[in-house]
């Protein structure tokens, strides 16, 4: 008489058992993020209790990483994504004035590794955290022959609110107003198919453990600098600013123009500031033109805020490091003229 086969699953390579404890500690992690709001984790659905606003709107974001990740799991820095899907969920949200909620997440593996995916968790903790955003649940997927082994996929959800009153969706926004930008901390999450292969990453990862003196690190270091969260800078001058971009795919024409009215134009001059070392060395290494290298990279601007001339001055005092880069203009056929 044949036994059945009660280990068919984990021969064809999902380990429930595994993935089971990885949840445990999932939510071991979590909970400092949760407080009070949080109500219960590990069910078919999360839930928060929302409480403190009179007319909210919700604001809500999905994103990824990108291939950020392969540079991560070749050097063992699972936990630079992890705050790099939160930080780069929170901008996105802010950019409309709201303030982060709850978070979710999605950690897709061909084989999961337990320890990979606490790294991922801890440092989606630590960027909730620091935001006062509650990690409320997510998913992690094991899914052999569709991911290699080595690789991983993180996808994050961030829910939002802002008082309707202060919803920021740049109609205030008239020809005559500043145009700022806020410094970056390197690439973020944007242009790393690019970089992979100028530097032939996937066929040698090398370079990435790689010291270069321009950068006063190695190579891998710079691209795991983790992508900067502008809540904290920006939470308390909001009521100053009509508009604001988050500087990710598809770079300033993709993004200005995203924020601004179809009355106006953005034109901005790259003479303004001074691209870190890194985009240099991209662009020399891989002989890229310049226009492509400001159509694909933030090429040192993480967040363009725009801001009547007398709160320009304001958010200036209150900022430091914002440049004024442009100013608002009459519509154009091009929304953001880069000069």
């Amino acid at each position: 008489m044949r036994h059945a086969d009660d280990r068919a699953y984990a021969r064809s390579g999902v380990h429930i058992e595994e993935a089971d404890r990885i949840k445990k500690t999932i939510a071991r992690q979590s909970q400092a993020t949760r407080k009070s709001r949080g109500i219960g984790f590990g069910s078919f659905g999360s839930a928060y209790r929302f409480e403190g606003y009179s007319e909210p709107v919700l604001v809500s974001s999905c994103d990824g990483v990108g291939t950020k990740l392969r540079v991560a799991a070749l050097l063992n820095r699972n936990e630079v994504p992890g705050i790099d899907i939160v930080n780069h969920c929170v901008n996105d949200i802010l950019c409309l004035g709201a303030t982060p909620l709850f978070f979710l997440d999605y950690i897709a593996m061909g084989r999961l590794v337990p320890e990979q995916v606490e790294q991922i968790v801890g440092g989606m903790t630590h960027a909730c955290q620091a935001v006062g955003c509650a990690l409320i649940g997510g998913e992690t997927a094991e899914m052999p022959g569709f991911y290699a082994d080595a690789s991983y996929d993180v996808v994050g959800f961030v829910v939002g609110a802002v008082e309707r009153h202060n919803l920021i969706d740049g109609q205030r926004i008239a020809p005559g107003d500043i145009v700022l930008g806020l410094p970056s901390s390197g690439l973020h999450t944007n242009g790393y198919s690019l970089v992979r292969r100028v530097f032939d990453i996937d066929n040698d990862p090398q370079p990435l453990r790689s010291y270069y003196p321009e950068l006063g690190r190695t190579l891998g270091e710079e691209l795991l600098q983790a992508h900067r969260c502008y809540f904290e800078d920006l939470k308390d001058i909001l009521h100053l600013i009509k508009g604001l971009a988050h500087i990710t795919g598809g770079s300033f024409a993709g993004n200005i123009s995203r924020s601004l009215p179809e009355t106006v134009a953005a034109r901005i001059h790259a003479d303004r500031w001074a691209p870190p070392a890194i985009f240099r060395l991209i662009q020399e290494k891989g002989n890229i033109a310049q226009e492509e290298m400001y159509r694909v990279f933030n090429m040192g601007i993480g967040m363009v805020v725009v801001c009547g001339t007398e709160e320009a001055e304001d958010v200036v005092r209150r900022l430091p490091e914002a440049r004024t880069i442009g100013e608002i203009i009459t519509a154009r056929r091009e929304r953001v003229i880069l000069e």
